[in-house]
């Protein structure tokens, strides 16, 4: 048995200070949920734990139709899906708050906490690539902003340097006529890591029969989340249609890297990608509409 510090910072630059002090023995604790397993199974070296959830900036909740919604690192998934003016303009959102893991672990893990654990399977990644979300991070030399596509780097590893803390995720503000979908696919109820996950966000056209742009998050289907940027840009100016959706899903299949595991083959995997494209652009399409 070995002791653990705790220490529960009120402001960024307190917590920014205790993990440039403890470097890499110091961990952010937001949820919980990911981060206590793996102190418990000694998956990872922790001299002090470092509680978000008094810090104000990592809890708060912005959302204005100009600006967009601005989502502090520690907020619970259940104010997520529980929050009526986020489902309503962020649906996309709130499918990937309602699945991960169960009513208890939803009181407590946070989509920033689901981020900073970069794990290839996270169920909200795909959705906030899709969105064109942007983690905003402090750390010794200042603030920070990096698209999220763009902050896993490897499984369970990201851009976050000694003494950076995630503050915020921000996602932009949507217009007339965008929807999102997520969706994704386990091989049994009792397994709640997904094999395959799909984010689709569309923008149609004033008439809602064509494309105006569009964005596709994969995961589950390589060593990080991935954009499948050539699949949403393959959807820019087309019509509606099984044509172009057909493209679209073909382009994100050729996007990922699987690997056969416990939850499935690499050619079962690669398959559900076409499948769950089609589906969450679909979807995506008819909340845009609505």
């Amino acid at each position: 048995m070995r002791a653990i510090q705790y220490a529960a910072p009120t402001s960024v630059a307190d917590a920014v200070a205790l993990l440039q002090q403890f470097g890499s023995r110091a961990r952010v604790l937001a949820g919980g949920t990911d981060l206590i397993v793996q102190m418990r199974e000694y998956a990872c070296e922790v001299d002090v734990v470092v509680d978000a959830k008094k810090i104000p900036d990592l809890s708060r909740i912005e959302l204005s139709a100009e600006a967009g919604l601005t989502l502090g690192a520690a907020v619970p998934c259940y104010q997520i899906y529980g929050h009526a003016e986020i489902s309503a303009a962020y649906p996309g959102l709130t499918d990937s708050a309602s699945i991960i893991g169960g009513t208890a672990i939803q009181g407590r893990a946070s989509i920033g906490g689901n981020l900073c654990n970069s794990g290839p399977a996270a169920d909200s990644i795909p959705t906030l690539i899709a969105y064109g979300a942007v983690a905003n991070i402090a750390g010794p030399g200042g603030l920070r902003q990096t698209p999220v596509e763009a902050f896993c780097t490897a499984p369970g590893r990201n851009v976050l340097q000694p003494g950076e803390i995630l503050v915020s995720i921000h996602l932009p503000a949507q217009k007339a006529r965008s929807g999102a979908r997520y969706l994704r696919f386990i091989p049994r109820n009792e397994m709640d890591i997904a094999e395959v996950g799909v984010g689709a966000w569309v923008q149609l056209d004033a008439a809602g029969s064509h494309i105006e742009a569009a964005r596709i998050g994969l995961g589950a289907v390589g060593p990080t989340p991935i954009f499948a940027s050539a699949a949403g840009e393959s959807l820019a100016g087309k019509a509606v249609g099984s044509e172009a959706l057909a493209e679209a899903s073909a382009l994100a299949e050729a996007a990922a890297s699987p690997i056969t595991d416990m939850r499935g083959t690499a050619e079962h995997r690669r398959h559900l990608v076409g499948v769950l494209t089609r589906r969450a652009l679909t979807g995506a399409i008819e909340r845009a509409r609505a």
